[in-house]
């Protein structure tokens, strides 16, 4: 309950400040989607496009530390570490062109802003306390030897099925895409997109690459209808810097 009101009161301050300075508030991506079980988190951290959006926001890193320190988390974990499933999809998206933009979101000086005022906010601070002493956690991981996830999580070891689909795992259809992915000229091609598409990096550095197109940057001057940006990393900028330029009028006959 008060990790949710943590976070009310951080999307309720993110929204006053914006409308202090005259313009609306963005949507908080970062607080969108929040998992709400362990293994949802196991999946989310597990994901590599994902697994670094509790460190960019300090809306996500209160609910996130409260899930990493319940010890269902490790019971989770541990059944998650025993499905092949699991590790093919994370080596899957390994290969994603999200994988890039997820680290290369670290670029945008939004996030630092927004560790800043965490810094400076006692409810931060109050909330991380609160999870290191809560007594029913603290109950919960001493009866932990006798949680039945825990049992769950041994039982599987001696499990059948457990080892036949480790067995099976190099004939999934997963698998097999897994292997053929890099083959795929697609992924190089989308990993080079992503890397030049300047929302990659952010608001802010993006706003800078993009150039002074009307609506990349707050306050950017328009420019005429139908001039090009100035987003070195579009190809089309530069080859129309290259064209030839346009043949003079004929003058208009008498």
């Amino acid at each position: 309950m008060k990790v949710k009101a943590l976070v009310a009161v951080l999307l309720f301050a993110s929204s006053a400040a914006a409308l202090a300075n005259g313009t609306a508030a963005p949507a908080a991506d970062g607080a969108k989607n929040i998992p709400q079980s362990p293994e949802a988190w196991v999946a989310r951290m597990s994901d590599f496009t994902k697994n670094q959006s509790a460190f960019k926001d300090p809306k996500v890193f209160v609910p996130w530390f409260s899930a990493i320190s319940e010890p269902s988390f490790y019971s989770a974990m541990g059944n998650g570490m025993m499905d092949p499933g699991g590790w093919t999809n994370m080596m899957g998206s390994m290969m994603q062109p999200g994988a890039y933009g997820n680290m290369a979101q670290f670029a945008d000086p939004n996030v630092y802003m927004k560790w800043m005022a965490a810094g400076m906010d006692p409810n931060f601070y109050t909330a991380l306390m609160t999870q290191m002493s809560d007594p029913g956690k603290m109950m919960r991981w001493a009866m932990m030897p006798m949680d039945p996830k825990m049992w769950s999580m041994m039982m599987n070891g001696m499990n059948p099925n457990m080892y036949m689909k480790w067995m099976m795992a190099p004939m999934s259809p997963q698998s097999m895409q897994l292997m053929m992915a890099p083959m795929n000229p697609n992924l190089y091609t989308g990993m080079m997109g992503t890397a030049m598409n300047p929302a990659t990096y952010g608001s802010t550095w993006g706003g800078m690459m993009g150039g002074m197109v009307p609506g990349a940057m707050p306050g950017a001057a328009p420019m005429a209808v139908g001039a090009p940006g100035m987003n070195f990393f579009d190809p089309n900028m530069w080859t129309k810097m290259m064209a030839p330029a346009a043949a003079p009028a004929a003058p208009a006959a008498k």
